[in-house]
């Protein structure tokens, strides 16, 4: 097993949050070798450090100079670089593999130093791909924050009347931005907030991943995709579901059935061994057969923005979006651990918008298990 080097904090670091499980805004070097981690931080966290990660050796910057560098004139930053170099050393590191977020300027100063540096993020990567019990535990528990969020968003859209072609409550048109409003309150308050940006979507939208904005309409699709954090551990859910306000007419109805057959075909067939791939595969057969493009049938160098123009899904824990991919690139096999978001679409139809249901899995040794529990309904 190689020797991995992680250097940032953990807010913005995945995989050194992955290594120590809590919140630290100061950047610390973090060395995995041979399954025992190799913390360099301050005295601020060594406690709780300590506390999260049991079996870690800790070396404070206290203890290699930090303060008497800094006293010296040296700027804090190349300080802190100063005395990751020096930890290095101590600890006998000559070489390791680093993920691609790595600081340059991290980076530029350990090979100075003579330590060699191999750039490997999927290596990196794949430490996390199977969940701690905690991970899962802050997984689920975002899962069914989203759950709460979207059924205030639903209640919101079934309270609404028509009247000229738009959804009206409470004597003015209802807005995505509305909408958006009350599901995030309701993550909020189960107790993982949702970012500004989950998308309350329907035909007047612009596509991809706008958001969403202004008026909703009465009789047509309005998706609803969301993505809560818990606040705990940092971890993610994922979901999405679509409804209508009003009768579904023949054409919604024939979009709701072709995606819930991918969705369900890709339930039935994901578990450890099958690539992300072969999944998209599946459901992109689907979509194909109903008469509409996917990735796979796209003119080359040509932009494609309508059907299912999008991968199948991605995987999903400390990253919304995290290895393995489940689309066109997604070689990789799954494995038991892995908590993936399955999200078959077809979308951007003139005149209609699109249908999209999402779900999170968590890959068993035989299967998987569906974290998601909401009804599908239109």
């Amino acid at each position: 097993m190689p020797t991995f080097l992680l250097y940032g904090d953990t807010l913005r670091h995945p995989a050194i949050r992955h290594e120590v499980p809590l919140e630290i805004m100061d950047p610390l070097l973090v060395v995995v070798r041979d399954g025992s981690p190799l913390v360099l931080t301050s005295s601020l966290e060594a406690a709780r450090v300590r506390e999260a990660v049991p079996g870690a050796e800790l070396l404070l910057i206290d203890e290699l100079g930090y303060h008497e560098l800094v006293e010296g004139g040296l700027h804090s930053d190349d300080a802190l670089l100063e005395v990751a170099v020096r930890a290095l050393e101590r600890w006998g590191v000559e070489a390791a593999v680093v993920p691609g977020d790595l600081p340059v300027a991290v980076a530029d100063r350990v090979r100075a130093a003579g330590i060699a540096v191999e750039v490997d993020g999927p290596t990196v990567a794949a430490r996390r791909r199977v969940k701690s019990p905690a991970q899962l535990e802050g997984i689920r528990r975002a899962q069914r924050a989203a759950e709460a969020g979207m059924a205030a968003g639903e209640r919101l859209i079934r309270a609404a009347g028509a009247r000229d072609g738009l959804l009206h409550h409470e004597g003015a048109p209802l807005t995505a931005e509305r909408v958006r409003a009350e599901v995030r309150a309701a993550c909020a308050a189960a107790g993982a907030p949702a970012p500004p940006d989950i998308m309350v979507v329907s035909v007047r939208s612009g596509g991809g991943h706008d958001p969403g904005a202004g008026p909703l309409p009465a009789g047509l699709p309005i998706e609803i995709d969301l993505w809560p954090r818990d606040e705990a551990t940092g971890c993610w859910a994922d979901m999405t579901r679509t409804f209508v306000a009003g009768p579904v007419g023949p054409e919604v109805a024939a979009l709701r059935d072709v995606v819930r057959e991918a969705l369900e075909t890709v339930r039935a067939a994901a578990r450890p061994g099958v690539t992300g791939r072969s999944l998209y595969d599946l459901a992109a057969g689907i979509v194909e057969r109903a008469g509409h493009p996917t990735q796979r049938t796209r003119e080359p160098g040509a932009p494609l923005t309508h059907g299912f123009y999008f991968g199948l899904g991605h995987g999903v824990g400390l990253e919304v979006h995290e290895p393995p991919s489940l689309g066109l690139s997604g070689a990789e096999e799954l494995v038991a651990g892995d908590v993936i978001a399955i999200e078959p679409g077809i979308e951007g139809i003139a005149g209609i918008g699109g249908v999209r249901f999402e779900d999170l899995l968590l890959i068993t040794a035989d299967g998987c298990e569906t974290l998601t529990d909401y009804p599908y309904d239109l």
